[in-house]
């Protein structure tokens, strides 16, 4: 049965841009590759913790909300708890009000980036 899920992991600071970018393409390439469907993701960027994890104060959060069967949570949640490179992870079960407010979101997102590519375009 497909559920939608979103997880946020957070990555080690000491990564580059680079590797920081290889690892978040590693991880859709493995949900892809089992037949989830990636609905929504972003990159939050280097952000501080709320308190120190591995005796690192900040680190680099990427959100991935994605469709995919429960079987397939179990083994990608098992490939994030696998890469030394991801400190920490939280996948959450969205209900029909989680998705609605995602979407909802996302679509004022837009409206908004609409708007300001409007003003610029006066200019």
């Amino acid at each position: 049965m497909q559920r939608q899920y979103e997880t946020v992991f957070i990555m080690t600071p000491v990564l580059s841009e680079e590797q920081m970018k290889e690892a978040v393409s590693k991880f859709q390439d493995y949900l892809k590759k089992q037949g989830a469907e990636i609905v929504h993701e972003d990159n939050w960027g280097l952000r501080k913790m709320s308190y120190p994890i591995q005796k690192k104060s900040t680190g680099f959060y990427h959100l991935v909300e994605f469709k995919a069967d429960t079987q397939l949570l179990k083994d990608f949640e098992l490939q994030l708890k696998r890469d030394e490179r991801v400190i920490r992870f939280l996948t959450v079960s969205l209900d029909k009000h989680a998705i609605a407010y995602n979407e909802k979101k996302r679509r004022e997102k837009e409206a908004a980036k609409d708007k300001e590519a409007e003003k610029e375009q006066e200019k």
